[in-house]
């Protein structure tokens, strides 16, 4: 489509410019890669992600299992809808997708992204006690009372837990670290489960203990 043919006279966006829109910014979902079912009544494991950007053509997310290139992912945002793509270059922390859709729904993906990004300052306050946060860098590692390391990604932290998505669903009341925090399963959550510390942490120090311990490598799948 030309330039010339950007505005169609009556004030509404072509589709020229609804597949131009682009956000930049960090929002939660879940993804799934359906190509790694071996039977049509194996339960597909279902993770968390974190949106780095987001366009009617493609998106770029962060995981725990960064699936192969050429790979089907299968994401849900709330803002957004279910996304189906193939996974077109993966990334030390995730993956870039190219999206697979419609004309009509493109025009439609476009709509709701330049909604949200009109939107996206005029968030509620979390007045928790404990204030959630995301960390800069989701990646980090779960270590098992028996000594072994899973790469996992971090959805939130605050003072006194985490929510973790991993390829591991332990049981509650597990007692495990997540970088060198330490503390026990308390809660399953759709996309991983909800870890509570022994102790509340300094907001300040989060992060540092959050990343993995010297020799450990928090590189997902």
């Amino acid at each position: 489509m030309s330039l010339i043919a950007a505005s169609n006279g009556d004030g509404q966006k072509s589709d020229y410019e609804r597949h131009d829109v682009r956000f930049i910014g960090a929002l939660h979902g879940r993804y799934a890669l359906p190509d790694r079912r071996q039977s049509p009544n194996e339960k597909l494991p279902v993770y968390a992600c974190r949106l780095c950007s987001i366009s009617t053509r493609m998106l770029v997310a962060v995981g725990p299992m960064v699936g192969r290139e050429g790979e089907i992912v299968s994401s849900h945002f709330d803002e957004f809808g279910i996304l189906r793509g193939r996974i077109t270059r993966r990334l030390p922390s995730g993956f870039v997708t190219d999206i697979m859709m419609s004309d009509n729904d493109r025009n439609r993906l476009g709509a709701r992204i330049e909604w949200h990004k009109k939107r996206v300052n005029a968030q509620v306050p979390d007045k928790r006690g404990h204030k959630r946060i995301q960390p800069r860098d989701p990646r980090s590692v779960l270590t098992l009372g028996d000594g072994t390391t899973i790469a996992c990604f971090v959805m939130d932290i605050s003072q006194s837990g985490a929510a973790i998505s991993a390829h591991l669903w332990p049981e509650i009341g597990t007692p495990l670290a997540v970088g060198r925090l330490v503390g026990r399963v308390v809660r399953h959550l759709d996309v991983g489960f909800a870890l509570q510390f022994v102790e509340v942490q300094d907001v300040d120090d989060l992060e540092t203990l959050l990343q993995p311990p010297s020799g450990q490598s928090a590189a997902p799948s």
